[in-house]
């Protein structure tokens, strides 16, 4: 069994961060382990409070896990300070790490700032640079280039800026704009398009989360990028298709549907 390993925040109500990237890894049957940067307290209606883990603890986390298990994929999601991004690029460093994904979760959908400002240059420096693939959404991607992104010819704009920061490719996920949603995928040389219908549902809380895992849990089996993105797209349409009206806000997607049904 491929082992995976996910760098993210905590989510208190289940279904976004470690908790969904866990669920993911699960789901496409790899083994999954975590190294926690930071406990939120949230719900479906938003995130109202953040306590960052202390660098000491992130470092130590991530050092056990490699020195006593290969990791055949790593996913970093929530980073929110400078101090954390550099101890965890600093770490990783020190290992050969194979399919590293980094998800820059920036904002929350209910408006909270899970990035500090300052750290974003940290991110750009520290991080991009040593991934295999970076899914940025659009507003992300907005935030990591400086432009503004309202069309496909924007988001290829974007993503040729972001692969000049370093990563081995970059996706661009375009579900903020209006009709199909399409997702560019980059390597430098040319764009790839992955295209879904649009679900009309309120429930995609840890949608972003989720894609990510599946690809680095893709990525980790073996396959190649595009093949990596194709079923992980796959994976949270049904996710999304099939998601729960939980909570009083923006409900879970259903990471096990298709084992429950199979």
């Amino acid at each position: 069994m491929k082992k995976l390993l996910t760098i993210a925040g905590s989510d208190s109500c289940g279904g976004a961060g470690i908790q969904a990237d866990l669920k993911t890894f699960s789901a496409l049957e790899t083994y999954g382990m975590s190294v926690i940067t930071a406990i939120t307290a949230q719900n479906t209606q938003g995130v109202f409070a953040v306590q960052d883990i202390t660098t000491d603890m992130i470092q130590k986390q991530i050092e056990v896990i490699f020195e006593d298990i290969s990791v055949d994929a790593v996913k970093v999601g929530m980073v929110s300070r400078t101090e954390t991004i550099k101890i965890i690029a600093e770490t990783l460093a020190k290992y050969a790490v194979k399919n590293l994904v980094i998800d820059p979760v920036m904002v929350s959908k209910s408006g909270y700032h899970l990035l500090q400002p300052e750290a974003k240059e940290a991110l750009i420096k520290y991080l991009l640079p040593m991934a295999t693939v970076v899914t940025p959404n659009l507003p992300e991607a907005e935030v990591i280039t400086g432009m503004r992104i309202n069309t496909v010819d924007d988001m290829k704009m974007a993503a040729e800026l972001i692969h000049k920061m370093g990563p081995e490719y970059v996706l661009i996920k375009g579900g903020h704009l209006e009709g199909e949603a399409v997702d560019i995928l980059y390597d430098g040389t040319d764009f790839t398009y992955f295209n879904s219908p649009r679900i009309d549902t309120k429930n995609t809380h840890g949608t972003g989360c989720t894609l990510s895992s599946a690809i680095a849990a893709n990525l980790g089996k073996g396959l190649s990028i595009t093949e990596a993105i194709d079923r992980a797209k796959s994976y949270i349409t049904v996710a999304i298709l099939n998601s729960f009206a939980i909570g009083k806000g923006v409900g879970p997607v259903h990471h096990f549907y298709e084992l429950y049904h199979k």
